[in-house]
């Protein structure tokens, strides 16, 4: 019962991944990656292997460089929506990765909400 942080996150990512793969039917993924000072998410096409489209708290044009709030993901959730919704993409899956559902990705997956994207 000896299991590290970096062990208990990986099974629960893997959890995630396994039940969005068996349940996708083709539509896409929202992946989520969050570190100690970024948050970025990818709109990814499993089946084709591309990225459809991105966002970032790296990019200068959304404001939040080098921020990893609340509020920063709120803004990268509804960067990603309407970046989404010019790829033609409306519903999809949201896959948080090994994050608990909780703060600052809830908060992004709100944002994408409101912004039209359906998961």
């Amino acid at each position: 019962m000896a299991n590290t942080k970096r062990e208990l996150f990986l099974k629960r990512r893997l959890r995630v991944r396994n039940k969005i793969k068996s349940m996708a039917n083709g539509r896409l993924r929202l992946s989520v990656h969050r570190s100690n000072k970024n948050i970025s998410v990818q709109l990814i096409d499993d089946v084709k292997g591309v990225t459809v489209a991105s966002a970032s708290s790296l990019e200068k044009e959304l404001g939040v460089v080098g921020k990893n709030n609340v509020e920063a993901a709120a803004k990268i959730g509804a960067a990603i929506a309407e970046r989404a919704k010019k790829a033609g993409v409306e519903e999809c899956y949201f896959d948080r990765g090994g994050f608990i559902f909780h703060g600052k990705i809830k908060a992004l997956a709100e944002a994408a909400r409101e912004g039209g994207l359906k998961f």
